[in-house]
């Protein structure tokens, strides 16, 4: 076995708790061996790759180890999080992406100035973000005025279109939306079931950044894209996996920007 394909077993572990191939007996034992030990370490929550302690005395006593909670994830450690990104390498998975944009980015940038206007954002990034590792999501990046949650088979269960479902419902809430007023941001978001690429990408500095790749996650993007404020655009992949309830709702056939056909999906609006 070649050393990426050693890589993209270990990823496809990560995003799904299972091996394509068993590692060795030997590597089993050791992680099994050292995850019991990790666990009688008092701690909630611990690791759920290596079983290490992330919070409390067991996790204060190992922070050396890396033992605090990754950037993208609150089931993951830092020191797993270092590891993944550490290898060009990622897996092909079934799960549920989230993505959701602020609305009119440009007048309100203009409106508020460029410090104020980074408040907001900055509040945006803290807020969605920390609604999406509650609902068990991978948060994929923070970029301009867009987060992206994945929700995968290992951290958000096997119905994990439904948890995407309800945490795109929080995350409207936490922006403001259906509380009868104005929005303190306006924001619109797309939902979508496929299968992705997940895993570390290189950048010219030799950063790896986590990256979602392929026709699935372009589709989610566009769909956010056509997303109005308070709208969850959810597509009938998703509806039909994670067998969603979504009588009454206004169902829209899309033209989408690189995808042939015409998409249909269910709106459902936060008010």
């Amino acid at each position: 076995m070649g050393k990426k394909f050693f890589s993209d077993n270990l990823w496809y572990h990560f995003l799904t708790g299972e091996f394509k191939v068993p590692p060795p007996l030997f590597i089993r034992v050791l992680s099994s061996t050292l995850g019991k030990v990790y666990k009688i370490l008092p701690s909630n929550p611990h690791c759920s790759e290596c079983g290490i302690p992330m919070a409390g005395v067991g996790g204060n006593s190992l922070r050396f180890m890396g033992s605090a909670p990754s950037s993208f994830s609150s089931r993951l450690c830092s020191g797993c999080e270092k590891g993944a990104r550490k290898h060009e390498s990622g897996a092909e998975v079934e799960l549920t992406m989230v993505f959701a944009d602020v609305r009119d980015s440009t007048p309100l940038a203009e409106e508020l100035g460029p410090t104020d206007f980074r408040e907001v954002i900055n509040r945006f990034f803290k807020e969605t973000s920390k609604v999406l590792i509650e609902h068990d999501a991978m948060v994929n990046r923070l970029v301009g005025d867009q987060v992206i949650g994945l929700f995968v088979p290992r951290f958000a269960g096997r119905n994990h279109a439904i948890t995407a479902l309800e945490a795109t419902k929080d995350l409207l809430r936490v922006t403001g939306h259906g509380e009868g007023k104005k929005p303190w941001i306006s924001v619109g978001a797309g939902i979508h079931t496929g299968v992705a690429y997940v895993g570390a990408v290189g950048s010219g500095d030799g950063v790896n950044e986590i990256a979602v790749l392929g026709s699935a996650a372009n589709l989610c993007a566009r769909l956010s894209s056509k997303a109005a404020a308070g709208e969850i655009l959810i597509s009938e992949d998703s509806v039909k996996f994670g067998n969603l309830h979504v009588d009454g709702m206004e169902t829209r056939s899309l033209e989408l920007k690189g995808v042939s056909q015409p998409v249909s999906v269910r709106v459902m609006t936060v008010t």
